[in-house]
């Protein structure tokens, strides 16, 4: 079972929440890679907290144990982070099976900002933060009060079901490595770019280059051109009068130079020469 994700309509759905809560949300793979945010940027605390090694790794394992026991619960979890701010993450579940988790935040959960710009100072200066950089930031955020992060949360998980229900996150039985070595195979004459092939497997870049890594050893694009390359000496040797560039473009060269400069490259030998040996 593979979880895949319809990257170009949750990117719709999570700007309209965005849009009318004015609130960030995030969706998270099984392995806790940040698939798609709106905003994309985080905000100024969390970059700057993110900036150093220690506050990256802090950020990192929080979600990730924000996502475990929302996962082991089964539910919804409203929780403190490291750094002091309310977070939400609610688990997606596709018949049972664990695909993925959306969450929300970060808020300043206190009735009044000097409260809220305390509480969060201490937890950076333990992080080694502070300055006018860190106050500067904190100026920009606004508090929240628990009734509203409640009904931020009821919402969360309405959406969490509407992504389910109109799978926007599900799971496939075929596994990852056969259908992206087939999509290559088949669209080897076509563009074969890292977003693309992402928009169309409904996958992220990291996911991809995970399985690309497992499946080939290493990167996609390096893969696409050995694939390609494969492909030209097949059809020369299965198609004598084919010219070279015809073989060029039903390889995906859109230039007949450039591919016999990679495929001399490649082989150590031109097309001509190549077509030559017995």
């Amino acid at each position: 079972m593979v979880p895949v994700f319809d990257l170009n309509k949750l990117s719709l759905l999570l700007k309209d929440f965005n849009k009318l809560t004015g609130i960030r949300i995030s969706v998270f793979d099984v392995d806790y890679n940040d698939l798609i945010s709106c905003p994309d940027n985080m905000p100024p605390v969390c970059s700057l907290i993110r900036a150093s090694k220690e506050g990256s790794e802090a950020c990192r394992k929080c979600d990730r144990r924000a996502c475990e026991l929302s996962a082991k619960q089964k539910k919804m979890r409203i929780y403190r982070c490291h750094a002091g701010f309310t977070e939400v993450v609610s688990p997606l579940f596709f018949h049972g099976i664990l695909i993925g988790y959306l969450m929300i935040g970060h808020f300043m959960e206190y009735p009044d900002i000097q409260a809220c710009q305390k509480a969060v100072i201490a937890r950076c200066e333990e992080l080694g933060l502070s300055g006018e950089a860190l106050l500067k930031a904190l100026e920009e955020e606004k508090p929240f009060t628990r009734n509203h992060i409640i009904s931020a949360a009821r919402i969360l998980q309405a959406v969490s079901y509407y992504v389910v229900f109109e799978q926007l996150a599900t799971i496939i039985d075929e596994d990852m490595d056969t259908r992206l070595n087939n999509y290559i195979e088949s669209h080897l004459d076509s563009d074969l770019s890292v977003p693309t092939i992402c928009r169309d497997l409904n996958i992220s870049k990291s996911q991809l280059y995970k399985v690309s890594t497992g499946l080939y050893g290493g990167g996609i694009a390096t893969q696409i051109r050995t694939m390609r390359i494969e492909r030209a000496k097949k059809l020369m040797l299965e198609n004598p009068s084919m010219s070279v560039a015809d073989i060029a473009a039903a390889c995906g060269f859109s230039d007949s130079n450039y591919f016999i400069t990679v495929f001399t490259k490649e082989t150590g030998i031109t097309p001509g020469r190549f077509r030559k040996q017995p």
